[in-house]
């Protein structure tokens, strides 16, 4: 125990900054072997709190171990770990291993809360506190926020926010428990976080969660899995933790359900029952996210355009004040699947630049047919669109009102520039975008589509994003789904989804029917005859029963 002239503002557990201490040899390879191997360190000299055991040396399972090592190699390290195994305490102990052990680190601890992210900092000071002082390094700044050490390693804690990093510079970011941070957040998070930390080389996130639902997390893990991402996944199985077995997860699933055991420690991401599209085919879909081929000032490509194809563009306006983004999907409606082969998505941009963006989209798509949703400023975007730019492949909707499409300073009564979206056609176009994806006829590959689809759920008499979600992008969808069903639309594209289903379904049916037997006597040789390998039923009317079918199958 240090004596009382080393401690930190009177606390003896704590070694003040600058003072000198003696080191045995002993403490000297101690230290040396501590530096070089951080597992070596957790497991003989960091301590945490063991329930009903008060503090207790940390020992490590298998699988924090290998935790270590990847946070140490990684640059980048995403975890989907179950509830209760250790997974917090273990990043804690990397941390309090980089900031000993290294200079001018500057380590951000955020969770999805505040207060917890205040607790994990709690967790490493306790840690500290109980280190041998020839271990510590002496402290400049201690409160419950952060810590400063004479070393200047820096650690801090914050909520998880859209900017809270924005004007700092970090060495390491810990996102705990990340599934539980609202999609909108996180998204805006890492646009105006990731910059600060590819600032540097060798700079590092860790993400740690147990899943919560279809969200940003599933779609980042989901990415790291298939290698879409520089994220090295760490998974790890709740029989990993010792002392769990049948017997405990029998007894858990009775004291809680079977679908919070499924996602709490079989790590499942499992989508909300109210979603639009049904969990399995979500699944399916997150499978699926590929990452563009191309960007382009927030126009993702994933499939360039091809001479002769016939393209389609849905577009969902915002007030472009950082809220809601405008959005617009493209597709290949050249045939049956659809297929999704470009987005576009920005919070930012006016309405001034929109209509040119979506042009310029549009033009390159060979000049796709757009659909604009002109329930408020959408109008606007349409008129620059045909007015101003002179496109004339805007779609316009018959309607029985007076709106309609500007022509030579007057209106062409009964038409739209576009479609307002009503309580109806809202109806229309989420039955119609459900069967579509559910039945294969509408191939996504999107990131983001997809993921407002994880939260895009039931509300009311509707549908639309959860609370702290999007649904820009989905509501693209909504609109081209809406717009597959009008009959100039199949006119215009040759193309009729129902009919289309209806001929599989027939086809399907078909195939399940046993073929009709003929019953044969043996009385008559010449019933049959070959040709060229097909064998033919002559005139049957004259023979058994079962001839009244003979118009159905005339070749065997």
């Amino acid at each position: 125990m240090p004596t009382p002239n080393l401690g930190y503002l009177g606390n003896p557990k704590l070694r003040r900054a600058f003072t000198q201490i003696a080191m045995t040899q002993h403490e000297v390879d101690e230290y040396e072997k501590c530096m070089k191997d951080p597992a070596y360190f957790i497991k003989n000299y960091m301590k945490i709190v063991v329930l009903g055991k008060g503090i207790q040396p940390f020992l490590l399972y298998d699988f924090q171990e290998k935790m270590i090592r990847t946070f140490q190699r990684e640059r980048f390290s995403i975890c989907k770990i179950p509830r209760q195994s250790g997974k917090t305490i273990t990043t804690v102990g990397y941390l309090l291993h980089t900031i000993l052990f290294n200079e001018q680190y500057n380590i951000a601890i955020l969770a999805h809360k505040g207060s917890a992210a205040n607790g994990i900092l709690a967790r490493l000071k306790l840690a500290y506190e109980n280190l041998p002082p020839w271990l510590q390094s002496g402290i400049i700044e201690w409160n419950k926020g952060t810590i400063e050490l004479e070393n200047g390693c820096k650690i801090a804690a914050y909520a998880t926010s859209a900017d809270g990093l924005r004007s700092g510079s970090y060495d390491i970011i810990l996102l705990d428990e990340f599934a539980f941070v609202p999609n909108n957040i996180a998204e805006e998070f890492f646009t105006s976080t990731y910059p600060v930390i590819t600032a540097g080389t060798d700079t590092k996130i860790i993400i740690v969660s147990t899943p919560k639902g279809m969200n940003h997390f599933c779609t980042m893990w989901m990415k790291a899995e298939k290698g879409l991402s520089d994220y090295f996944p760490i998974e790890v199985h709740w029989s990993a933790v010792p002392g769990r077995d049948q017997a405990w997860k029998e007894q858990t699933i009775r004291n809680t359900s079977a679908e919070q055991f499924q996602q709490e420690f079989e790590t499942e991401f499992i989508g909300s029952s109210h979603t639009l599209i049904n969990p399995v085919k979500m699944r399916q879909l997150i499978m699926n996210m590929q990452n563009p081929i191309e960007s382009i000032e927030k126009l993702d490509i994933y499939v360039q355009p091809e001479p002769g194809k016939t393209y389609a563009i849905t577009v969902d306006v915002s007030e472009g004040q950082g809220l809601d983004a405008s959005a617009f999907s493209v597709f290949d409606v050249s045939q049956i699947p659809y297929k999704q082969v470009a987005k576009f998505k920005n919070n930012k941009i006016t309405s001034y630049l929109f209509p040119t963006t979506i042009f310029q989209a549009a033009m390159k798509y060979n000049e796709a047919f757009i659909l604009v949703e002109i329930n408020s400023i959408g109008l606007m975007i349409a008129d620059s669109l045909h007015n101003e730019l002179a496109y004339e492949n805007l779609i316009k909707i018959k309607t029985k009102g007076r709106q309609g499409q500007q022509v030579s300073g007057g209106y062409q009564k009964g038409y739209a520039l576009g479609l307002k979206q009503s309580t109806q056609t809202k109806r229309i176009g989420c039955a119609n975008l459900k069967a579509l994806i559910e039945n294969d006829r509408l191939v996504l590959c999107d990131t983001d589509t997809i993921t407002e689809l994880t939260t895009f759920a039931a509300s009311k008499q509707s549908f639309a994003a959860e609370t702290g979600n999007n649904d820009d992008l989905a509501m693209t969808l909504v609109m081209f789904a809406w717009m597959t069903s009008q009959k100039w639309f199949k006119e215009a594209v040759s193309s009729d989804v129902r009919q289309s289903l209806q001929e599989e379904q027939m086809n399907l049916m078909d195939r399940d029917l046993v073929p009709f037997g003929i019953i044969d006597n043996g009385l008559d040789d010449n019933k049959y005859e070959q040709s060229g390998g097909d064998v033919w039923v002559k005139d049957r009317r004259n023979y058994t029963p079962w001839d009244n079918v003979s118009h159905l199958w005339n070749k065997l």
